[in-house]
C-alpha cells in the first residue's frame, strides 16, 4: 500500500514537529511537507499535491477555515482534516460546509488521529465525539436564522430533518437493533474499529450493517448519520 501523503499545518513549531515526529512513526502515512500559516499552506500544497492536508484553525493572518477553499483550489483531491483547539460550533460548521472532510479537536489521542487520517482517505466524514452535539446545534443555529445554505453544514444534509419531514408521508425504514446500537455509536464518532470492539463483532459486520443503515435512510456520510441519530434521539446502545 502507497503511504498516504500529509501536509501539516499549524503556526506552533514545538507542536508541528511533535506531530510531524509522531506520524512519521507509522508506516502508513509519509508527512510530505509542512507549513506555519495560510500562504504557505497554499503554496505548499499546490506543489506537494497531498493526500490529506491537516489544517490547524488558529493560523496567523487568515484563520484556517478561512483558507479552506484555496487550499481546496490549490490541491483539489486532497482530503482536508481540520486539527485544531476551537470548539466553537460556528469554526465547526463553516469547515465542513467549506468542504473539510473532519474536525478534530487537538485532545485526540494518536491511535484515533491515525483512523481518522485513513478514514478521510476512504471519504468518511470524521467529526470529535465532543463536538457531535454542537454540529446539531450550528445547524439548528442556521436553520432558525433562515439561512439558505444551512442543509450544507454537514455534506448536504437530509440527515438533520425529521423522519416525517424527509420523506413526507413515506414510511420511514425500520432499523435492527444491532442497527440503532451502530447509529449511536456512529454519533459518538466512534470508528468501525471501535464498534467492532465495544459489541464483540468482527469490523466487516460493522461495515455492512454501516451500509445497510446509510441506504435504509438514505444517507450519504457517516457525519449525516451521526446528526440524524443525534436529531432523531436514537437510544443508547445496549449490551450485545
Amino acid at each position: 500500500m502507497t503511504a498516504i501523503r500529509l501536509l501539516v499545518v499549524d503556526d506552533h513549531t514545538l507542536f508541528r514537529r511533535g506531530l510531524i515526529a509522531l506520524l512519521g512513526q507509522d508506516a502508513r502515512f509519509s508527512v510530505a511537507g509542512e507549513a506555519a500559516d495560510a500562504g504557505e499552506a497554499q503554496r505548499r500544497a499546490s506543489e506537494l499535491q497531498p493526500d490529506v492536508i491537516l489544517l490547524d484553525n488558529h493560523l496567523p493572518g487568515v484563520n484556517g477555515v478561512d483558507a479552506l477553499n484555496d487550499l481546496r483550489e490549490a490541491a483539489p483531491h486532497a482530503r482536508i482534516l481540520m486539527l485544531t483547539v476551537s470548539e466553537d460550533e460556528r469554526d465547526l460548521g463553516a469547515a465542513l460546509r467549506a468542504g473539510a472532510r473532519g474536525y478534530l479537536l487537538k485532545t485526540v489521542d494518536a491511535e484515533a488521529l491515525a483512523d481518522s487520517i485513513v478514514r478521510t482517505m476512504r471519504d468518511e466524514s470524521v467529526v470529535s465525539p465532543e463536538m457531535t452535539g454542537k454540529l446539531v446545534q450550528a445547524y439548528r443555529a442556521m436553520a432558525n436564522a433562515g439561512e439558505g445554505d444551512a442543509s450544507s453544514i454537514a455534506d448536504d444534509d437530509p440527515a438533520t430533518l425529521k423522519p416525517e419531514a424527509q420523506h413526507g408521508s413515506e414510511p420511514e425504514p425500520a432499523l435492527s437493533i444491532r442497527e440503532q446500537e451502530i447509529l449511536t455509536y456512529i454519533a459518538r464518532g466512534a470508528s468501525n474499529k471501535e464498534i467492532a470492539r465495544a459489541l464483540a463483532i468482527s469490523e466487516t459486520t460493522v461495515k455492512i450493517h454501516v451500509q445497510h443503515i446509510l441506504r435504509k435512510l438514505k444517507l450519504t456520510s457517516r457525519v449525516q448519520a451521526a446528526v440524524y441519530a443525534t436529531v432523531n434521539a436514537i437510544g443508547r446502545p445496549t449490551a450485545a
